[in-house]
């Protein structure tokens, strides 16, 4: 075990400004996940409302989907370094404003804050995610995101549950303040970390000092890359689908379970472990990176008949035996598409084609859940039709992405295929 942990440990005490900007991640996730539970109690004290609690996962998605094509402008412009130190900053200050909501007549101010805050996180994840090749080697960059996807999903898993108990014991003001306080120490660990950026010349910055200017020149360097668009695409093909089923785990809990949170709780955790030990086993299948655009394809039809196995059952435990195995292919195609990107997005464009990524990514999991709530909702479907049905869709995209998109990767030069990271002249 110790052997298979070294290339991971080495990283992070051989590495000093990858270390940093990985414990930033940590404290900050744990931060989020932490508070989550906070802000729906908080709605939920002072509404009482169903709508208004979905309301605020709607007001998240859509922000960050909205702000991202200026954000990804932004990080390509700007210090990345210094961005995601404000961002963070901003974004502390703002979870300490939602103290000061104690009636239901300032619940408008949660939804604000919210939107404004997300508005920062889509400047602070494609900076981030667009430093990482710039701190590590070649060779420790797989290493590096899939250290950052495991940390995820402990957090994940452990974050919620620990703000959870805190809010209930403890009172939402108080998980504001330790929320606000991650904020602070994650972007003390970007401060003292050394991120070195190739930034825009002169020339790029005055040609592209209009915001629309730099962003259309962003979608048009992916429409002209296709190596670069196709693990772009990824992410949002997947979740078209997933985005829906993990949402369905919340009624499947309730509803077909009958366990309520602790069932949901359960059903995350599974989905939390997959997708952390996934993309390890996933590098072990597939060690070419030349394979790996198919290999999404390949992963696309195993989640999903994974939930459609789990679509039919009744048992908890093998319930989530299913769930994990499915967000292993989940978090294996996650960490597959971020590692190419890096490799093969220019750093001048980086951050434009992760915020892409993630408008993409964000668009498809709104547009995946409401679909999913309204035929639920109006009793089109049963929720074990329904789940079958998105599992059923998610191996049709998977079978159109090895016929159709899988195949293009024959054409993409040997250089990049080999990881070569590309450089800006």
């Amino acid at each position: 075990m110790k052997e298979k942990l070294q290339p991971y440990i080495d990283l992070i005490v051989g590495n000093r400004n990858y270390r940093r900007l990985w414990l930033a991640q940590i404290i900050s996730n744990f931060g989020d996940w932490f508070g989550l539970l906070a802000v729906y109690a908080l709605i939920h004290t002072y509404s009482g409302s169903e709508l208004l609690l979905g309301l605020i996962i709607v007001v998240k998605m859509l922000s960050l989907a909205f702000s991202s094509p200026l954000a990804g402008y932004i990080t390509d412009r700007f210090n990345r370094r210094q961005l995601m130190i404000l961002c963070d900053v901003v974004r502390g200050l703002l979870i300490l404003g939602l103290i000061f909501i104690n009636s239901a007549a300032l619940l408008w101010l949660a939804y604000v804050l919210t939107a404004i805050q997300m508005v920062f996180s889509a400047i602070f994840e494609p900076a981030k995610t667009s430093s990482i090749p710039n701190v590590t080697t070649a060779e420790e960059l797989v290493n590096a995101n899939i250290l950052s996807a495991a940390s995820w999903s402990i957090i994940f898993t452990t974050g919620m549950a620990i703000g959870g108990f805190a809010t209930a014991y403890f009172g939402t003001n108080l998980v504001f303040v330790i929320n606000a306080i991650s904020y602070g120490v994650s972007a003390y660990y970007i401060y003292k970390a050394d991120i070195p950026q190739v930034e825009m010349s002169a020339e790029d910055k005055r040609k592209y000092r209009n915001p629309l200017t730099g962003i259309t020149e962003g979608f048009r360097f992916l429409k002209n890359n296709g190596s670069v668009l196709r693990p772009a695409l990824a992410k949002g093909t997947f979740t078209m689908c997933i985005g829906a089923l993990v949402y369905m785990l919340i009624i499947v809990a309730e509803d077909v379970l009958l366990m309520g949170s602790v069932g949901l709780g359960i059903l995350y955790a599974a989905r939390g472990i997959g997708t952390g030990i996934g993309p390890v086993l996933g590098r072990r299948l597939f060690r070419q990176e030349s394979s790996w655009v198919r290999a999404m394809g390949l992963f696309m039809i195993f989640c999903g008949l994974m939930y459609c196995i789990t679509s039919w059952l009744n048992s908890i435990i093998f319930m989530s035996l299913f769930v994990l195995l499915a967000h292993m292919a989940s978090g294996s195609n996650w960490v597959m598409s971020t590692v190419l990107l890096q490799r093969r997005s220019p750093d001048v464009f980086r951050g434009r084609v992760f915020s892409t990524e993630w408008l993409l990514f964000t668009l498809a999991q709104s547009v995946s859940v409401t679909v999913a709530s309204l035929m639920l909702e109006f009793e089109w479907l049963t929720i074990r039709e329904c789940m079958l049905a998105f599992s059923i869709l998610l191996i049709i995209s998977g079978s159109f992405w090895l016929t159709k998109i899988a195949p293009k990767e024959k054409d993409t030069p040997d250089d990049i295929l080999d990881g070569f990271q590309y450089r800006p002249s």
